[in-house]
C-alpha cells in the first residue's frame, strides 16, 4: 500500500512535528499562564452548554 520511503517520511514528519510542538508550547507556557488564567471556567462552561443541548434534545424528543 505504501512504499518504504513514504513510511519513513511519515514517521520522520510525525516525530519532527511533535518535537516542534513541544518546543513551541514550552516557549509560550509563560504567556499562557498570564493570558489564560481562567481557562478552566471556560472549558466547564463549554461542557455545561453542550450537556444542556444534549439534555434538551433528549427531553424534547
Amino acid at each position: 500500500m505504501f512504499t518504504e520511503g513514504q513510511i519513513k517520511f511519515a514517521i520522520f514528519f510525525i516525530v519532527t512535528f511533535a518535537i516542534v510542538l513541544i518546543i513551541v508550547y514550552r516557549k509560550d507556557l509563560k504567556l499562557h499562564k498570564v493570558y489564560y488564567k481562567n481557562r478552566l471556567w471556560v472549558l466547564l462552561a463549554f461542557f455545561a452548554f453542550i450537556g444542556s443541548l444534549f439534555l434538551l434534545k433528549n427531553v424534547l424528543k
